[in-house]
């Protein structure tokens, strides 16, 4: 019976993979949908995992909404609701590949965020005095973490749980602790 209510479910998605289609941000959710898929080691094509995520995950389904909002989506959350808790300021520039662990209360306000971001639950990306963060690629934020201001964090970067960064960190970086710190930096080589 579930299997069957699942299906049915999924028919009700179509209008989602038509906007999937047409998207001009259809590069990035491919990336999403291609992040997402290895994560949780699933196995199907884009349409498939469109449709799997969609019904499933209801922080894939705000990603998406993020990505192809238009008064359209407005109408499809009515039925397929995206996680009201998991905020993606309207004016952030965000990369594709970006992949969520249960981003229970995230806020997610930058001026950009680059490609393939890895985000837990509880963090704060935001602005103070009108300055936002600018977000390099392959970032890893976990739970509990703040990032506020006009600073820049590099490429390569893990923000461990429960850190406060306010200040430039540099790529490569490992960073953890209230004020933050680099406890570990890689060379890039």
């Amino acid at each position: 019976m579930k299997t069957i209510l699942y299906i049915i479910y999924k028919l009700f998605l179509i209008p989602h993979v038509l906007i999937y289609l047409t998207s001009l941000n259809k590069a990035d959710i491919d990336k999403d949908l291609i992040r997402w898929s290895s994560a949780k080691n699933i196995d199907k094509n884009n349409i498939g995992l469109l449709l799997h995520f969609l019904a499933l995950s209801p922080d894939f389904r705000t990603l998406f909404y993020f990505r192809t909002r238009s008064l359209f989506t407005h109408f499809l959350n009515i039925y397929c609701r995206k996680q009201n808790n998991f905020t993606i300021d309207l004016n952030t520039k965000l990369g594709g590949g970006v992949l969520t662990g249960h981003p229970y209360c995230t806020i997610l306000n930058a001026d950009s965020i680059g490609e393939n971001l890895y985000v837990n639950h509880l963090v704060t990306v935001g602005e103070v005095n009108g300055k936002r963060p600018t977000i390099g690629n392959n970032v890893s934020i976990y739970t509990g973490a703040i990032i506020i201001g006009g600073i820049s964090i590099g490429d390569n970067v893990i923000i461990g749980a429960g850190s406060v960064v306010t200040k430039d960190i540099p790529d490569n970086c490992t960073v953890v602790g209230n004020p933050a710190r680099v406890i570990s930096k890689k060379n890039s080589n």
